[in-house]
């Protein structure tokens, strides 16, 4: 058995000045709808637009169908899923929100806006309400009962379509631009996006693409048609739940040893997940091959998810093959090396999109803890994605 790699993310070095941040257990299974995800109309999402390119009164049509009217510039944004809040922030609006879901309290300052969500699961109408919007951004995780109830309430809500990929994300950011009067930070955003994907793929072009999997918890996996899959592909691995079928599917112990993923993605750097069957007796299992994922980046589809997600990843292939170039020693293909660790492991993570709020795309996936985006905060993770060398 070949010495075993561990290769880790180590967060932001920015997450460790945010504190108090609390969420589900890493890994927790995120309740998505990518099986049931309302369909944008056959046509597509319209605007229409009576002013300047960017500006007010304009009428859109939303994933449900419904025409929405803002007259002038919302100046109170609730959003119902990190997702959306988070490129709020990216795009320069989060003064403008009012009211967020306790998943997006890694971002910075969410703790000062309105939780809305219910104690139980969901989020509560009630609360919602109280933050008296403008406008309420409700992605796709949120079920169109939750976008319908509100809007009884007399509120203006706009309902987004499942994100199962890069595209779809681009597409919301620029919806989300185009709703708040922030179409040009909406645009450099997804050009950066849009940058960050073409490097991740370029990094990997000339590479073997391992085998991966994301496990969710209970034989849970993200399979096809997911944001989650999008992001390994473009990370430079082949998922093997991609075959099993579409969302995040629950598989037996059985389909997961026929998959025999060489990695396995996680989001608890201890990664227990290895220690239990059927996974530790997955290749992967065997020689201890995982990488360390921000949960919430990489169950979130927004911009900043693509761009830490995919460059994250794609890294770690990266690593590991130059890694293992280098240290077999010729003909007994014995390998030497020192032991390594990574720096600034510490953060908190919490689930949403990809947990209990509203999930990956699935959907909007949970979130890390990063206070803040942008070109300064991007550099920060490229260079804090630390990676950890094998262990004999």
């Amino acid at each position: 058995m070949r010495d075993r790699y561990v290769i880790a993310m180590a967060l932001l070095v920015a997450t460790a000045l945010v504190g108090g941040v609390a969420g589900p257990a890493a890994g927790a299974q995120p309740t998505t709808e990518a099986t049931s995800a309302i369909e944008s109309p056959t046509d597509g999402p319209s605007v229409h637009q009576t002013d300047d390119a960017c500006g007010f009164p304009l009428e859109v049509t939303d994933a449900t169908g419904t025409t929405v009217t803002l007259d002038e510039r919302p100046e109170r944004i609730t959003t119902t899923n990190p997702s959306a809040a988070q490129t709020l922030w990216e795009i320069g609006a989060q003064d403008r929100v009012v009211g967020v879901t306790q998943y997006a309290a890694y971002l910075d300052g969410a703790s000062e806006r309105a939780n809305v969500s219910a104690e139980g699961f969901g989020v509560s109408v009630e609360r919602v309400v109280g933050t008296e919007p403008d406008l309420v951004l409700v992605p796709n995780a949120s079920s169109a009962s939750t976008a319908e109830s509100l809007r009884e309430q007399n509120l203006t809500v706009y309902h987004f379509a499942a994100a199962t990929s890069v595209e779809d994300i681009a597409e919301k950011t620029e919806t989300t631009g185009r709703l708040v009067g922030s179409c040009e930070a909406a645009a450099e955003t997804n050009a950066e996006m849009n940058q960050a994907v073409a490097d991740a793929e370029n990094r990997t072009a000339g590479l073997d693409r391992p085998n991966a999997l994301y496990p969710l918890g209970d034989g849970y996996v993200a399979a096809n048609n997911t944001f989650i899959n999008s992001i390994m592909e473009i990370g430079g691995v082949n998922n093997v739940a991609a075959s099993e079928g579409d969302g995040y599917p629950q598989l037996s112990n059985e389909v997961i040893l026929q998959t025999d993923p060489e990695i396995v993605l996680v989001t608890d750097p201890e990664a227990p997940i290895l220690d239990e069957e059927p996974y530790a007796s997955t290749t992967a299992g065997v020689e201890d091959n995982y990488v360390v994922m921000n949960v919430n980046y990489l169950n979130q589809p927004a911009p900043r998810s693509v761009i830490e997600s995919t460059t994250t990843l794609a890294t770690a292939v990266e690593e590991l093959q130059t890694e293992g170039e280098e240290t077999t020693d010729g003909e007994d293909g014995t390998s030497d090396g020192e032991d390594g660790t990574s720096d600034d492991e510490n953060g908190t993570t919490d689930g949403d999109d990809g947990t209990t709020d509203g999930t990956t795309d699935g959907g909007d996936g949970s979130e890390s803890q990063a206070p803040g985006f942008g070109v300064v905060t991007a550099l920060i993770a490229a260079l804090a994605a630390a990676l950890i060398a094998r262990r004999p």
